[in-house]
C-alpha cells in the first residue's frame, strides 16, 4: 500500500511516518526544508526505515505552493501506479489574543491549514476516482469541535477542515472513496513550541494589564508542555483507519487522553443525529 503524508518532519508526521514503516507500508512522507532545516529529521527517519519492513521515499512538497505539490505527485507516479492513501498532516497554529493577529497571519494559517488540505485532495483525486477506490485521512483537532479561548485563529482553520473533511466524505463515499478525519486532544509534540503569538505588537499592547492573560491557558508561545502524554494513540488510530474496510470508517475518530472530559464526542453524537435526521427529510441517499 502506498500512502503520501504531509507535514512528516515533526510531531504527529514523523511518528505516524514511523508508525506507517513498522507496519510495512511504502511511505512517501513529504515536508518542507528537505536540504535545509529538515535535513536532521530526514537523517533520523532514513535509520529508522532500515530497521523495518516499509519502504521510504522523502519529498520535498510545499502545500502552499502549488507547483511544488505538483512536482511532488508527478515524482511519486514515477515510482509507483498509484496512491492508496492521503494523510493531510501539515499544519500550523497560533494562541493570544485573537484580535492582534494581523490578516496576514490569518492567511498564512489556513493556506497552511486550509487550502492546503484542498489542495492536497485535488491532486490526488483525479486517479482515486479513475482506480474507484481511496482513502483520505485529514488531521482535524478537538479544536474543531470545541473551542478555547485565545486560539481563536487556529480554531477558525478546524472548523472549516471539519467542514470541508464531511462535505467530500459525503459526496466521494459513493464512489468508492473515504474522506475521514482524526481529532487529536493534548498531546505531547513540537506543535506548542513553534507555533507563534500574535503579531500585531501595537494592537497587543493595547490590551494593558490583561495582555498576558493568555499565557494563563495556553503557556507563553513557543514554551514546551512536558505534562501532555506522548502522541503515539493519534498515528496508531490512523493505522487502524488504514487497515478497515472500505466503506466503514467512521467519518470522524477522537484521540483525546482526557476522553470526553471535553465534550467532544457529546458534539459529534449530537451533530451525527443532526446529519441523519437532515439526510432522511431531504431524502438524501448517504451513509452519515
Amino acid at each position: 500500500m502506498n500512502i503520501l503524508i504531509t507535514g512528516s518532519s515533526s510531531g504527529f508526521g514523523k511518528l505516524t511516518t514511523e508508525t506507517l514503516l513498522k507496519e510495512g507500508y511504502t511511505v512517501f512522507a513529504t515536508m518542507i526544508g528537505v536540504t535545509t532545516f529538515s535535513k536532521k529529521a530526514i537523517e533520523e527517519l532514513q535509520r529508522f526505515a532500515q530497521q523495518t519492513a516499509g519502504t521510504l521515499h522523502i519529498i520535498e512538497l510545499d502545500v502552499t505552493d502549488q507547483e511544488s505539490i505538483n512536482n511532488a505527485i508527478e515524482s511519486i507516479y514515477k515510482s509507483v501506479d498509484q496512491i492508496d492513501v492521503l494523510i493531510n498532516n501539515a499544519g500550523i497554529g497560533g494562541t493570544g489574543w485573537t484580535e492582534a493577529f494581523p490578516e496576514s497571519q490569518f492567511k498564512k494559517i489556513f493556506d497552511v491549514n486550509v487550502f492546503g488540505v484542498q489542495r492536497m485532495m485535488r491532486a490526488v483525486l483525479p486517479q482515486m476516482r479513475k482506480q474507484k477506490k481511496g482513502l483520505i485521512i485529514n488531521l482535524s483537532s478537538i479544536q474543531g469541535r470545541v473551542v478555547f479561548p485565545y486560539s481563536g485563529i487556529y480554531t477558525a482553520t478546524k472548523f472549516a477542515v471539519e467542514g470541508l473533511t464531511e462535505s467530500y466524505h459525503y459526496e466521494l463515499s459513493p464512489l468508492g472513496i473515504d474522506v475521514v478525519m482524526v481529532q487529536p486532544g493534548g498531546f505531547k509534540t513540537n506543535f506548542e513550541s513553534v507555533q507563534s503569538g500574535p503579531h500585531d505588537q501595537e494592537r497587543l499592547e493595547s490590551y494593558g494589564e490583561m495582555v498576558n492573560t493568555p499565557d494563563q491557558i495556553w503557556g507563553a508561545p513557543q514554551e514546551e508542555k512536558d505534562f501532555l502524554p506522548h502522541p503515539q494513540p493519534v498515528p496508531d488510530a490512523i493505522v487502524q483507519l488504514i487497515k478497515m474496510p472500505n466503506g466503514n470508517r467512521p467519518l470522524r475518530t477522537t484521540v483525546d487522553p482526557l476522553l470526553n472530559a471535553l465534550g467532544t464526542e457529546t458534539i459529534n453524537q449530537a451533530a451525527t443525529k443532526a446529519q441523519q435526521d437532515l439526510a432522511s427529510h431531504l431524502g438524501w441517499n448517504i451513509e452519515v
